[in-house]
């Protein structure tokens, strides 16, 4: 089985604030795209008035950790998916969300206190379960509801609360970003992993397997162009991908310098930005 994720910035152009569907998904993104996996380019600018600190909010990955309703009651909706809590992601202007069922995303602004979101697009894809379905609609109508924010720094663990009109109290927990853990951007790369691992040589693990990948391209229109590079074992992980055996993929990665690494380790890090495409492979 082989199926092909949307990829920025031509997913949002095959998206609508419709219904999730069995739509099939559109071809990879150019790989000049360097966001990570949120909706397509700002729509606007993000502006900030009062004590939120956008730059700040940009700076994490915001988890949801608690929700209540005004009874005091967990709103258990939007705890759909216990082992990958909902996340929000603030740049260039946009707010996505992911953990959900879709990806959503749309611009923001921030008004005094209040969070003001346009309206939201996602991507097209169906979830069998009814609370992942529901998971969308539960979290996109209470951030379009113009809930009021404040967030706390509180150094390792700053706290991200909104605060709807109806009584419902949403906290997320900052998780830093790959650009803040490594001090800066990161390249782009296309990455194809094979559906196999083989042996490979470590003077630390004995028997140790190794991802099998080779290097991918595309234009600017999502197409690939040129000749894969050759097989080559990967020495490191990939933070964020787990693989499975007999899955083939083309992952987008991002790349970062590592300062001062230690002796025999990487000099970089990897970091999955989005899954490309996937392929079952048969044994």
């Amino acid at each position: 089985m082989k199926y092909s994720l949307l990829l920025l910035p031509l997913a949002l152009a095959a998206c609508s604030p419709a219904p999730s569907s069995d739509t099939p998904a559109a071809p990879p993104a150019a790989a000049t795209a360097a966001a990570p996996a949120a909706p397509a380019a700002p729509s606007s600018t993000a502006a900030t008035t009062g004590t939120v600190d956008a730059a700040l909010l940009g700076r994490y990955h915001w988890q949801l950790n608690e929700a209540t309703g005004s009874d005091g009651k967990r709103i258990d909706a939007l705890f759909a998916r216990p082992d990958k809590p909902v996340q929000l992601d603030f740049a260039d202007g946009r707010v996505s969300v992911s953990n959900t069922c879709n990806h959503m995303g749309g611009g923001y602004r921030i008004e005094g206190d209040r969070l003001q979101v346009e309206s939201m697009m996602h991507t097209l894809m169906a979830c069998s379960e009814p609370g992942v379905s529901a998971l969308d609609g539960a979290i996109g109508d209470r951030l379009q509801g113009h809930p009021k924010l404040s967030l706390h720094d509180a150094g390792d663990a700053p706290r991200l609360s909104l605060l709807t009109d109806g009584g419902d109290t949403l906290v997320f927990t900052g998780q830093p970003t790959a650009e803040t853990r490594y001090g800066g951007p990161g390249v782009t790369e296309f990455l194809e992993v094979a559906a196999k691992t083989a042996p490979c040589s470590h003077p630390l693990i004995p028997d140790k397997q190794c991802l099998q990948v080779r290097e991918r391209k595309y234009d600017e229109h999502g197409l690939a162009v040129g000749k894969p590079g050759e097989w080559q074992p990967l020495y490191q992980d990939i933070e964020g991908y787990t693989h499975e055996d007999g899955v083939r993929n083309v992952l987008r990665v991002k790349r970062y310098a590592i300062k001062n690494p230690p002796a025999d380790a990487p000099s970089s890090a990897l970091v999955l930005d989005m899954v490309v495409e996937s392929e079952t492979t048969k044994h």
